[in-house]
């Protein structure tokens, strides 16, 4: 069995953010098929297409990271409604210079992760929108929406909550099949 490396992407930049505590579990508990390694978007310059004519580093290895990846697995957690700046704005750099997108063709998850009990239900359906448009095939089932993440972990980061990594390793069984089914040979 072929070993796919999944790029993961967390949009939240916090130290102690849920969403890459949560990150970190599912690196942990991914099914042996699969190499997860989360590409850091915290240094990427926002967006400018003046910017093309040179473009900076970050963009250019951000770029090559994504395209060197096999899938991708995107963990967000929900600002006024939608996605943060940070995210939204990888997925710009990653779908230009035109004609050049980044993302195209690959194979994507969801993990929206929320103190609340909406649990970041509008941030993950807005980056569904924004993933269609740039040609990623994204899974729909099992949808992954984690709530109450304050309480999910111990002081050290460790997810501790039995149900959740239950469920967690569901999504990561029902990803690898995604990822096998429609990675791009």
């Amino acid at each position: 069995m072929k070993k796919h490396k999944i790029a993961v992407i967390v949009g939240s930049l916090r130290k102690e953010s849920y969403n890459l505590k949560t990150a970190k579990a599912l690196i942990e508990m991914a099914p042996e098929s699969l190499s997860l390694e989360i590409i850091d978007i915290s240094n990427l310059q926002m967006f400018n297409e003046d910017l093309e004519a040179t473009p900076p580093n970050e963009w250019v290895k951000f770029r090559e990271q994504i395209v060197a990846a096999d899938g991708i697995l995107f963990l967000t957690p929900e600002y006024n409604r939608s996605v943060p700046a940070v995210l939204k704005n990888a997925l710009d750099v990653g779908s230009r210079p035109y004609g050049q997108n980044s993302w195209d063709g690959k194979p994507a998850g969801i993990v929206s992760v929320s103190i609340g009990n909406i649990s970041g239900f509008g941030a993950n359906h807005h980056l569904r929108q924004s993933l269609v448009f740039v040609n990623m095939h994204t899974m729909a089932q099992p949808e992954a929406y984690i709530g109450g993440a304050g309480a999910l972990f111990d002081d050290e980061g460790k997810l501790i909550n039995e149900s959740t990594k239950d469920f967690l390793h569901s999504f990561m069984v029902a990803y690898e099949k995604w990822i096998d089914e429609n990675v791009q040979k």
